[in-house]
């Protein structure tokens, strides 16, 4: 669609256009194309009202492909995820900042009077002091267990965000099919009552021929019933799933979309142990869990750190006078250049605590790891199983639609020669129904079973957790893994520069919200009075 063409401009942009400026703090260096990018892209973007408003309810074409890009360049969840990256980011820029030199500047005013200045006159009868101070720590060790922590806390943001988009990958690939699927049910509906309208008007045919009996006019009507019945199911289940994929890839709720793709068959020729082996080295949840345990032992350095010396430089300069920046006071004129050293003896044991507390969140870490190992574990296991069960019944079931429309067929020819009972059509009409649900419904589980395997592997989306892990493994930051590791040039892993949260929906005026109340409030007593009588 369209829409994709302003996403993909801004995420391309998006990737060079980080801030920060430290190759500790994972900057992408500008490129000289990005000025011209961002503008087309915001261009594109306000013409078609991506960004600075809801887009308005129109039908809109789609294949698979599209819901996953729109997915992954609107949900909110993502949004939410890059926030937390930049979070992780600022906080890496704040403990590297608490290394470097800092100064500051005190003034003060006062008034003398009283008897110690009659006692020892001056002819200042205001004073103003100004103190410039430059300090910087020279040895703390609780500041560089900081700037440890706060590395593999951004570690962990970035893979965490990488996690978020192939949760959400799944979760649009699975509404697709969702759409697909009750597409296909409504299908089958359609067909079942399309069957049963031809049969009653057989039977009727019959019936005023005078060679069937009554009650089956009767019971082909309440078959046909139920099956309408049926069909409205269907249609409404249709509706809610192309709703619930709008809010997924931010559109507005009552977009009407038309799907490109149809629910096939395609091999995924994998084994079960290659597809764990990939899993536990690919899954970016684990690669997170596994920077958070990093982090938790951080935490535990900066606690022990508490009971280190710390060594501090400083130089000053000190003026004072009777006007706010004059230098008129000789013995308040004065610099000094020093050193200072601290150590905490003794603090009635609150270090130990500290410590203790954070090797207690160390052990909660590593028993994540060892949860998301498992889990990883389990999940590809069961889709993987689920996969295969799906397969067999793909097979299975597309056979029993063959016999099932064969023995219908066979059915209604019996029935309209007299040899057959309405019965028999009747059932043959329900299996035959049976029989092309359980075929579209094999379809459609194969396909969110491979979904679902592909996500429980870890297959990446924008960021390979593999190669990230091994570059940071080797005493790199995060900027160099980030390059190693992204896999597209338009990914974005950090939140592009001047971008707004998307509008909602716009809320009904007061007008029409309070005439939406009354005929609420209308409906409600209607029902309340008709349910008292």
């Amino acid at each position: 669609p369209t829409v994709l063409c302003a996403q993909t401009a801004m995420q391309s942009a998006a990737l060079t256009y980080l801030h920060g400026a430290d190759e500790e703090e994972m900057d992408l260096k500008t490129k000289g194309t990005l000025a011209g990018r961002i503008a087309c892209a915001l261009a594109l973007s306000a013409a078609i009202g991506l960004f600075a408003a809801p887009v308005s309810a129109e039908t809109v074409k789609l294949s698979l492909a599209d819901s996953v890009q729109m997915a992954l360049a609107n949900n909110r969840t993502i949004k939410q995820s890059l926030a937390d990256v930049d979070a992780a980011h600022e906080q890496l820029h704040v403990a590297n900042r608490s290394a470097g030199p800092r100064l500051t500047w005190d003034w003060t005013a006062g008034r003398v009077g009283g008897k110690a200045k009659e006692l020892n006159p001056t002819p200042y009868k205001d004073t103003y002091e100004n103190k410039a101070t430059l300090s910087m720590a020279l040895f703390d060790p609780t500041i560089n267990a900081q700037r440890k922590e706060a590395r593999y806390g951004l570690n962990a943001a970035d893979l965490t965000l990488e996690q978020t988009k192939q949760t959400i990958r799944l979760t649009a690939t699975t509404d697709y099919f969702n759409i697909l699927q009750a597409r296909n049910m409504v299908q089958v509906r359609e067909e079942t009552v399309a069957t049963l309208v031809k049969h009653l008007d057989d039977v009727n045919a019959q019936f005023r021929a005078g060679t069937v009996a009554r009650a089956d006019v009767l019971a082909s009507e309440v078959e046909l019933a139920n099956a309408q019945q049926a069909l409205t199911s269907a249609k409404n289940d249709y509706a809610v799933a192309v709703a619930t994929l709008n809010n997924v890839i931010g559109l507005p709720t009552d977009t009407t979309l038309e799907t490109s793709d149809e629910m096939r068959y395609t091999v995924y020729d994998l084994a079960l142990s290659d597809c764990t082996d990939y899993g536990l080295v690919y899954r970016a949840d684990a690669a997170a869990a596994h920077y958070t345990v990093k982090q938790a032992e951080a935490a535990v350095e900066q606690a022990s750190a508490a009971n280190l010396p710390t060594l501090n430089a400083a130089a000053t300069r000190s003026i004072a006078g009777e006007h706010a920046f004059k230098n008129s006071m000789r013995d308040k004129d004065m610099w000094t250049l020093g050193l200072s050293a601290a150590w905490s003896i003794f603090d009635n044991e609150a270090t130990t605590a500290q410590i203790r507390e954070a090797k207690a969140k160390l052990r909660k870490a590593e028993e994540a790891l060892a949860a998301t190992n498992e889990r990883i574990r389990l999940d590809v296991h069961t889709a993987y199983l689920n996969l295969r069960a799906a397969e067999q019944n793909i097979d299975t079931t597309e056979k029993a639609v063959k016999q099932a429309e064969e023995d219908y067929n066979i059915a209604r020819v019996r029935y309209n020669a007299g040899v057959g009972t309405n019965l028999e059509v009747m059932r043959a009409s329900d299996n035959l129904t049976t029989a092309r649900t359980n075929y579209a419904t094999a379809l459609y589980n194969y396909n969110t079973s491979k979904a679902a395997l592909d996500n429980a592997m870890g297959v990446p989306v924008d960021l390979d957790a593999m190669q990230y892990r091994r570059v940071i493994d080797h005493g790199k930051r995060a900027r160099a893994a980030r390059e190693a590791a992204v896999l597209h040039e338009d990914a974005v892993l950090e939140t592009p520069k001047g971008a707004q949260v998307r509008p909602a929906e716009p809320a009904p005026t007061a007008e029409e919200a309070a005439a939406s109340i009354e005929r609420v409030r209308a409906a409600n007593a209607a029902y309340e009075m008709t349910m008292a009588k």
